[in-house]
């Protein structure tokens, strides 16, 4: 093979060339204007905007007004260009969490602060490298918000996340903030931590690194079960709001009676109970 460099460098230029039109191209650019809300796809490396997003209204949320106005502060100064922390959202399922972040968003909505809500799965923690480099550059503030967010024996996709809140050489972006909610507070489940801590050699340094995860979060929200007068606290400000005309009482036997049959009360059960009355009543909830 000749190393001639008149004749190497159009051999070189060619194969580089054929390189690039191997190579995916690079993810293109959203209009982040285009929606207050976006969901990540990691396998195609891109962003795609939701025309409207699910939620319900932050007044409606009720039983976790200490936890709401955490969070809406929060959200509120990062919103604001101020330091803020990101969350961890942690307790009993159909509480409200995920409710609860998508509330606090439309609250900024609504007090005029551009920011956007990304949304990605727990299966795509991965690639939130390649996310964050998406966002970087972009002139809005983000929240970054996974649902249901937790570990199992064996998965390392953790590290990427540790990577993003607390560490790595880039860090997190000024403009990103990491929401996640989980039904375990250290998220992992309890057995895995207790097997690791029995089996070690240092029963504490085998778990650190993966309990440390939930330490990156600056705040820990605690949502617990309903009481039954915040339960039906609920029950009256859907019922209110959407105009039911079932009697309170009727309205709070019926909620009631609903509830056991479901074994438990909170957010979720409540809106089952009102959607199943609304259709009964004849009301759209829309």
């Amino acid at each position: 093979m000749t190393s001639d460099p008149a004749t190497l460098l159009p051999l070189l230029t060619r194969i580089a060339e054929s390189l690039e039109r191997l190579a995916p191209p690079p993810p293109p650019v959203p209009d982040f204007a285009a929606a207050e809300g976006f969901l990540w796809h990691a396998t195609r490396g891109g962003l795609t905007p939701v025309p409207s997003i699910s939620r319900v209204p932050l007044s409606l949320l009720k039983g976790i007004d200490h936890i709401r106005d955490i969070l809406v502060d929060n959200t509120r100064r990062f919103a604001q260009g101020f330091p803020a922390n990101n969350v961890l959202l942690w307790g009993a399922r159909g509480m409200g969490k995920s409710s609860l972040v998508k509330a606090a968003h439309a609250q900024m909505q609504a007090e005029g602060h551009p920011l956007k809500l990304v949304e990605l799965s727990r299966e795509d923690i991965e690639s939130l490298p390649a996310l964050m480099d998406l966002l970087r550059p972009a002139p809005f503030r983000f929240i970054l918000f996974c649902d249901d967010l937790s570990f199992d024996a064996g998965e390392n996709s953790y590290k990427a996340l540790k990577a993003v809140l607390d560490g790595g050489i880039a860090g997190r972006p000024e403009n990103v903030l990491f929401y996640a909610t989980s039904n375990r507070r250290h998220l992992l489940p309890r057995d895995m931590i207790e097997n690791e801590r029995s089996t070690a050699i240092n029963p504490h340094e085998a778990v650190e690194e993966k309990v440390s995860l939930s330490d990156r979060f600056g705040l820990w929200l605690g949502l617990h079960k309903a009481s039954q007068d915040d339960y039906l606290a609920m029950i009256d400000a859907y019922a209110e709001y959407f105009g039911l005309k079932t009697p309170r009482e009727a309205l709070h036997h019926q909620a009631l009676e609903w509830a056991t049959t479901r074994g438990g009360r909170g957010g979720r059960v409540a809106w089952q109970f009102i959607s199943d009355l609304a259709g009964r009543e004849g009301i759209r909830l829309g």
